[in-house]
């Protein structure tokens, strides 16, 4: 599966104003159910995945994503880009970018390898962190498609 199929232009909301971390894990559930890749009851395990261990990458950067149990409730794979330019306390870590995730197997994963070596470019990163177009985002996070 391509990355245009896992991550839609719609599923890009930038610009984000700052929020709780649980609003953001809610935003971010809601951008998931809206793109018909979750039922809303997936958004329950999301926070419940956040409960076990933090989903706070590194670098700006959180992934929020549900438990193995609620993966019952996703219907396709999906990503969605949340950008928080003012940035979200995660439990003491600014988090600018929040990439939720829904994917009941694997088809997610060409694509956190490729977000994850666009985060390892700092320019890339910067790119990401301060972008106001949605085809910025889509190109830079498919720039490496394919290697």
């Amino acid at each position: 599966m391509s990355a245009e199929q896992i991550l839609a232009p719609a599923s890009v909301r930038l610009g984000l104003p700052s929020m709780t971390k649980q609003e953001a894990i809610r935003l971010c559930g809601e951008v998931l159910v809206q793109a018909g890749a979750a039922t809303p009851d997936y958004i329950d395990g999301m926070f419940a995945r956040e409960l076990q261990v933090s989903t706070y990458l590194g670098e700006g950067v959180a992934i929020p994503h549900g438990t193995n149990e609620s993966r019952q409730f996703i219907t396709s794979a999906a990503l969605g880009f949340l950008q928080f330019p003012d940035g979200i306390d995660w439990d003491g870590n600014r988090v600018v970018l929040c990439i939720p995730i829904a994917s009941a197997s694997d088809e997610h994963l060409d694509i956190l390898a490729n977000l994850a070596g666009v985060l390892m470019e700092p320019e890339a990163a910067e790119r990401l962190r301060n972008t106001t177009s949605v085809d910025d985002v889509l190109a830079l996070l498919n720039s490496t498609e394919g290697n």
